[in-house]
């Protein structure tokens, strides 16, 4: 099952108190960055993150997000906004920026 464009919608507005939150559709899904950093996804109505050891003690289950695919976080309570943001930014603070292309 494919993320709804509904509930795309309904975690970009609870995800709305994170100022620099970018949404990219991706085969069927949807990449999420903060800020220019790749941090998760939505994947099947999930909202997933990236694993860092940093995010580890917030005891986020663990899920797949597709077949073949890194274990991800999943985030169940995404109502709880200042959690959330609490999260994503602690998580951005240890993943790699996106590198800009220097193609002219």
């Amino acid at each position: 099952m494919r993320t709804t464009n509904d509930y795309k919608e309904y975690v970009l507005e609870q995800l709305s108190v994170l100022e620099k939150i970018t949404c990219k559709p991706m085969m069927g899904e949807y990449l999420l960055y903060y800020d220019g950093i790749l941090f998760g996804g939505l994947y099947n109505n999930r909202l997933l993150i990236k694993q860092v050891e940093e995010n580890k003690k917030y005891c986020l289950k663990e899920e797949i997000p597709y077949d073949g695919a890194k274990p991800m976080y999943f985030i169940e309570d995404i109502e709880n906004v200042e959690l959330v943001k609490e999260i994503i930014t602690e998580t951005c603070l240890y993943l790699p920026k996106k590198k800009k292309s220097n193609k002219k």
